[in-house]
């Protein structure tokens, strides 16, 4: 069964909603650091601490904000942390119940393969390009997509609505460039 697009809309937009009345706002971007610090933490011990007065790193990034990030990286079972695990865990059961994902059958896009042709490794190589340059972003700015447009245009914040303008300023001539054809 296929959800219809504007069905997914809507349970997306219910999702964020439920989420912002019931716990905080969705954002993303920073259990990828966190992730970096549990991986950090378990090479050298040293690199997060634990005081009297809170957690505290060697590293600044983590460090700062009272030592926020490095108590999350500490203990990592919170909830910021778990739903992103429940992220990919969904992702993955959705995948299974719908049959899998039948890799020899999937083919690229049309437009796609208008443009670049018939060759996965470069798409995922793209792809993966895409997402590194997308996540660095999203950290010099202090979160996602989910945290500054989803999150923040749903609380009616100005902030949200000048990211979401400033993201589709910005993509709507990236994809004419990238995709010239079709």
């Amino acid at each position: 069964m296929i959800l219809n697009w504007k069905i997914g809309g809507m349970l997306l937009g219910l999702v964020f909603f439920a989420a912002v009345l019931l716990v905080k706002p969705i954002g993303v971007s920073t259990q990828f650091v966190i992730l970096d610090g549990i991986i950090a933490d378990v090479v050298n011990s040293d690199f997060i601490t634990q005081t009297d007065e809170g957690y505290s790193s060697t590293n600044a990034y983590m460090a700062k904000s009272s030592g926020k990030y490095a108590k999350s990286a500490a203990n990592p079972l919170n909830y910021s942390f778990v739903f992103v695990l429940a992220m990919a865990a969904g992702a993955f059961l959705s995948a299974w119940l719908r049959g899998g994902i039948d890799l020899a059958e999937r083919t690229a896009p049309a437009i796609w393969r208008e443009n670049y042709g018939d060759t996965p490794m470069k798409r995922y190589a793209v792809a993966f390009l895409g997402g590194l340059v997308v996540l660095y972003g999203a950290r010099l700015a202090g979160g996602c997509t989910s945290g500054h447009m989803m999150s923040g245009m749903m609380q009616t914040a100005l902030s949200g609505y000048i990211f979401a303008t400033g993201a589709f300023v910005a993509a709507i001539p990236t994809a004419m460039l990238i995709y010239r054809r079709g």
